[in-house]
């Protein structure tokens, strides 16, 4: 947090513009990235990218994506990593679709769902917190644990929810308006809200500091462990709205809900900026990168390549992105 600090004392010559520049240059980065993929994939196949279906295609399931890369960016900063967030996904998706396909409000269902995934959250925060265990173990541990009890009490079997069709909740939270994903305003309205809460308020500040420093934090009289715990409780809330709305999406949860998202999700973080090492991150670029990776696998097969080369192609950014953290690092630290 100090280095932002620094920077504006070292060069108080600079412009309001120039330091804004400087304090997003991952994010602009990332738009960067994301223009001259766009223009590449355009050039590879005119036609399909110059009609605004693709563009709606992907708009329409890119909601999910953000509700889990955004709050993922709260728990890279603060230093740790969650790979259970598929899990608590497909668990919370799970008891929405249980609740609408037994006939109850979908609103009440939702709500359950939220505290549902906030809960594991708080589990998951604490087994990593206080039991001191590493968070990249504990949580693949998890991730496999939830996974496995879903796939245990379901028997595997997908459940429909095609009641949703028609119902309020429906028409505000997934429906369409002019032809535009109504989903796609719900996740901007998280995407704003969350900067604001990385950037501006006090549990932000808190969560760089953690990050950054967790000895000194503490001297300040931050409790760093209630600290992390709270990240993965964020992440739990994402990843229950990432559930829901993949649910109303498809009219169908599946037990294998969330796994598709893990890697890509990861790939978004990343490549938006967040580096590995906590303390800083940006929300802005985490959800640029989500629509980077939205796009490579319509821009891939779109261009006549096949669908392997998906795979590639993000295993290919998070690389790239790493490298480029790692040479700009002495500039972030």
């Amino acid at each position: 947090m100090t280095d932002i600090a620094d920077k504006h004392d070292q060069y108080p010559q600079r412009g309001a513009l120039h330091r804004l520049v400087l304090d997003n240059r991952a994010a602009l980065g990332t738009f960067v990235v994301f223009v001259l993929m766009m223009a590449l994939f355009f050039w590879g196949n005119p036609q399909v990218f110059s009609d605004w279906r693709i563009y709606n295609s992907v708009l329409t399931t890119l909601p999910v994506a953000l509700f889990l890369v955004v709050p993922l960016v709260f728990i890279v900063t603060v230093g740790e990593i969650d790979l259970s967030f598929p899990a608590v996904m497909g668990s919370a998706a799970w008891i929405f679709a249980l609740g609408v396909a037994a006939g109850y409000d979908p609103f009440l269902c939702i709500a359950v769902a939220i505290v549902v995934g906030m809960v594991l959250g708080i589990g998951i925060g604490a087994i990593v917190v206080y039991a001191g265990l590493s968070s990249l173990v504990a949580t693949l541990g998890m991730n496999y644990l939830l996974r496995g009890a879903i796939l245990i009490f379901t028997n595997g079997k997908s459940i429909a929810v095609v009641s949703l069709k028609g119902t309020v909740a429906y028409d505000v939270l997934s429906g369409s308006l002019w032809g535009f994903p109504v989903q796609m305003l719900w996740a901007t309205a998280f995407i704003i809200l969350s900067m604001i809460l990385y950037n501006r308020h006090k549990f932000g500040a808190r969560v760089h500091c953690v990050g950054d420093n967790p000895d000194s934090a503490e001297q300040m009289g931050i409790d760093t462990r209630r600290i992390r715990v709270y990240t993965f409780v964020f992440m739990g809330f994402g990843a229950a709205l990432a559930g829901i709305f993949s649910t109303m999406i498809n009219f169908t949860w599946w037990p294998t809900s969330g796994d598709s998202y893990l890697l890509p999700t990861l790939a978004a973080v990343f490549l938006g900026g967040t580096p590995t090492w906590g303390g800083i991150g940006t929300i802005l670029g985490g959800a640029i990168g989500a629509v980077i990776v939205s796009f490579i696998q319509v821009g891939i097969v779109s261009a006549g390549l096949d669908g392997f080369y998906v795979q590639f192609f993000n295993g290919l950014i998070i690389i790239l992105a790493l490298l480029g953290h790692r040479w700009n690092q002495t500039r972030y630290r």
